[in-house]
């Protein structure tokens, strides 16, 4: 495993930074994968959430390749999903997630946040209900460009929400990063509203491991490092989790 070309604190999030996305993939991917087997050696069964973007590419592939995770002692989840797309469109973060590990490796059980619903509300509602029978031990979560963690973007983040999933509004930066990422050929394809996990749900996360590779973040890295603590940068909640990671490559510490 490649070594970070730099570490540091800030607050309580620790930052690692690599050379690029492949290294910083499977640094990230060793030392959640030894976090998966240190738990599994303590209880029968964990759970993890997953999010579904591009930057988490390289950490995905690296983390199907490591050896003896028993996967069918793994209950997994996703961070967010949108409203309104066909139940068989390519862009849902179902089908990017089984394309990249759902469908890969053998999870004890998968639970969908279901975008094609007919009820949103009630969604959120069952979906928040498993979460608080199963507790999140890991979640594997990425940077948007404004600075959000799974669909919180800053207009509808709440680091004291009530609720562990509700439905969203997309502002505008996160929709455009839709486009940016080639998921969508144009922003008036990308639906304005999701599901997602609030700030609560996925801080309440025992370890949470955030990936976020590429120029295109930069500044939202530098706020999240080096800005006030607030929901204009969601992001920066994570320098008040007690374990968690942000990996870098050299292109998203550019402001570093």
């Amino acid at each position: 495993m490649s070594s970070s070309e730099r570490s540091f604190k800030k607050d309580s999030l620790m930052v690692e930074i690599y050379r690029d996305r492949p290294c910083m993939g499977r640094a990230a991917a060793a030392c959640a994968a030894q976090k998966m087997r240190d738990l599994l050696r303590e209880r029968e069964c964990i759970n993890v959430a997953f999010a579904a973007a591009p930057s988490q590419n390289e950490f995905l592939e690296a983390l199907i390749n490591e050896d003896d995770i028993d996967w069918k002692r793994v209950r997994a989840f996703h961070l967010d999903e949108y409203l309104g797309l066909p139940s068989d469109a390519p862009q849902r973060f179902a089908v990017f997630l089984d394309e990249h590990i759902f469908g890969k490796v053998d999870f004890k059980e998968v639970h969908y946040l279901r975008g094609d619903t007919g009820s949103p509300e009630r969604e959120a509602q069952r979906y928040a209900d498993l979460l608080r029978q199963y507790p999140l031990d890991i979640a594997f979560i990425g940077i948007g460009e404004n600075g959000h963690i799974a669909f919180n973007d800053p207009p509808v983040a709440d680091f004291a929400d009530p609720c562990l999933v509700k439905t969203v509004w997309l502002d505008e930066k996160c929709r455009r990063q839709q486009v940016n990422d080639g998921c969508f050929a144009s922003i008036d394809q990308v639906p304005k509203q999701a599901l997602t996990l609030t700030i609560p749900a996925v801080m309440s996360a025992q370890f949470i491991y955030c990936m976020v590779p590429g120029k295109t973040k930069t500044e939202a890295v530098k706020e999240t490092i080096e800005g006030e603590i607030g929901t204009h940068c969601p992001a920066t909640v994570l320098r008040q989790h007690s374990a968690s990671i942000l990996y870098l490559d050299r292109d998203s510490a550019g402001l570093l």
